[in-house]
């Protein structure tokens, strides 16, 4: 109360005639003084620790985010080099992959074209001994009807049989060599001549 006491009491004693307006009255301004000093104690024993206690929570809110986040980018990057380097692996796996599928497709057609050719030649094999047989066959076929067909016409144009059964086997492959023997000598002759 002595504050506001002394306040009226400059209030009251105050000469009115002489003022300037410019120059504070010396009571208000001793009260000024004072009242500023009060505030300025009370702004520094409590708002000033709950304004550091403040910053100094946001400041290490910050710094702990911008800790959180270069840790987050760092494991990041890490795991990016990771999975660069799984990819450059995958990669490399792949062409050697598609280099053994090449290579193993190559083998396998090699395989397969030999295979071929021993099916081939054996087909072709089997087909010649086949043919070869078939071919002596129709030959010894032919001689016995081409030489029982000669000795009959033979027989008709002499007019009775010509020898002893016997010597029928003989005389039909004389006959065939006879023809053999004509049909080589006449079969160069044709293209040996040109004109």
């Amino acid at each position: 109360m002595s504050v506001t006491s002394t306040i009226l009491l400059a209030a009251t004693t105050t000469d009115h005639s002489d003022e300037n307006v410019l120059v504070p009255p010396v009571g208000e301004l001793i009260i000024g003084i004072v009242s500023f000093g009060l505030l300025v104690a009370f702004f520094f024993w409590k708002v000033k620790p709950q304004i550091q206690t403040f910053y100094a929570a946001r400041t290490e809110r910050i710094e702990g985010g911008l800790a959180r986040a270069e840790a987050a980018q760092a494991e990041a990057q890490a795991l990016l080099e990771q999975y660069r380097a799984q990819l450059a692996e995958a990669r490399a796996e792949a062409s050697r992959i598609r280099d053994e599928a090449a290579v193993q497709g190559r083998q396998i057609v090699a395989d397969l074209r030999a295979q071929a050719d021993r099916e081939v030649a054996e087909i072709r094999a089997r087909g010649e001994t086949q043919l070869a047989a078939e071919r002596s066959q129709i030959v010894n076929s032919l001689r016995a009807e081409l030489g029982g067909v000669a000795l009959e016409l033979a027989t008709k144009i002499v007019g009775h049989e010509l020898a002893q059964p016997e010597e029928h086997g003989r005389l039909i492959d004389d006959f065939i060599a006879a023809l053999d023997a004509s049909g080589d000598a006449a079969a160069p002759a044709p293209a040996g001549s040109g004109g």
